[in-house]
């Protein structure tokens, strides 16, 4: 065998495979798009900086020593002061999810503080747990900083310069536990998976088979094969939904604070969304593989990356919150995690409630017209 044949042989491959490349157009798509979709979204998107968080600022001492501490947290790019007129309202701007944290200056501030020490109440969201103790740092420091400020300002033996301590408390999280913060969200994920990704290989399967063809000389109806091929996948979603919420509350005991009736009604509206998500998908590729490709990219990245599972979204920049908006998944992580961590929030539910049922309609009628178009 002589080594110019070997080489031969192998230019011919070469040149076969780059035009099998060429003409693959999806794979193609996928390898070079990818790779600028990711680098995109680690590179620009995502941070784990947290910027303008607000915090709801509950002012009960309106002496000057009080108001000043409150100075340098106004010119922090990190915090957001929302003014609220009393604890009350403040908590109930927290529970919404309007307010990530709420800072109470007591009444009694100025003259704990000419006594020697004087105490600031922080109150944090640990439905996010890293957002909480970035916080949680962000505000200690400030206030920290403005304490030794005093004291260089009013010197040794003044009144008045006495050290501030911040007494912070983690909400719906006491055990600032990462695995609260993250299983609620990893029931986001297995839904997303199972959804979209084993549906979206059910008309591609039957294309490649060739089994579909037999279904143009039944009366079936478009509608009648979207459930049908829906309603087994719904069946395993929920055991799986199951597993999951045994798993959370018996392995890793994550408390359910909500009613177990929210968290599966709005549990079992995602799954209907990422099933009909998939069958979409199905019906407008006509292989396993494009399909397989294009349910993860559409369906599980953008959850894992934009969803708020890993990043704060508020961190982003704004055309990527407005991106994220437009996802699935966007609506039900948070909410899966309020429900657990926090209880029952109804306005929410009834909101991000809707846009998931909304999204489910919609995805039927494609998957319905999708099909119809083959059918007809």
């Amino acid at each position: 065998m002589s080594a110019s044949g070997s080489v031969r042989r192998f230019v011919a491959l070469l040149r076969k495979e780059t035009r099998q490349l060429l003409r693959d157009r999806s794979n193609l798509a996928v390898g070079l798009v990818l790779p600028v979709v990711l680098i995109l979204l680690f590179g620009y998107g995502l941070s784990f900086d947290v910027t303008d968080a607000p915090v709801a600022i509950v002012l009960e001492d309106r002496s000057p020593q009080a108001r000043d501490v409150l100075a340098g947290l106004q010119g922090s790019p990190y915090i957001a002061p929302v003014w609220t007129t009393d604890m009350p309202d403040a908590v109930r701007r927290m529970r919404l999810g309007e307010v990530r944290g709420v800072m109470r200056i007591p009444v009694d501030f100025s003259r704990q503080l000419a006594r020697g020490q004087a105490k600031v109440q922080l109150l944090v969201n640990g439905v996010d747990t890293n957002t909480a103790a970035t916080i949680e740092a962000y505000v200690s420091g400030a206030v920290g900083v403005w304490a030794e400020r005093q004291a260089d300002r009013a010197g040794e033996g003044n009144r008045g310069a006495g050290s501030v301590v911040v007494v912070s408390r983690m909400w719906f999280n006491e055990a600032s536990s990462s695995t609260w913060y993250l299983v609620p969200g990893l029931i986001a994920l297995v839904l997303t998976l199972i959804g979209a990704f084993l549906t979206s290989l059910l008309i591609a399967r039957e294309w490649e088979r060739g089994t579909l063809e037999s279904l143009f000389v039944t009366p079936v109806r478009p509608l009648e094969l979207v459930l049908a091929k829906l309603a087994p996948y719904l069946v395993i979603g929920i055991i799986d939904l199951i597993l999951c919420l045994i798993a959370a509350r018996f392995f890793f005991e994550v408390p359910i604070r909500g009613s177990l009736g929210a968290i599966a009604l709005v549990s079992v509206l995602y799954l209907i969304v990422s099933l009909s998500l998939g069958l979409f998908i199905s019906g407008t590729t006509r292989n396993q593989f494009q399909a397989s490709q294009v349910a993860l990219l559409a369906s599980f990245m953008p959850a894992m990356m934009l969803s708020g599972f890993i990043f704060d979204l508020r961190n982003m920049p704004a055309a990527v919150q407005v991106v994220s908006q437009f996802l699935p998944a966007t609506h039900f992580m948070p909410l899966v995690k309020t429900l657990f961590l926090a209880g029952d929030n109804w306005p929410m539910v009834a909101r991000e409630g809707s846009i998931l049922a909304l999204y489910g309609l919609v995805l039927i009628a494609a998957s319905r017209r999708s099909l119809r178009k083959r059918l007809v």
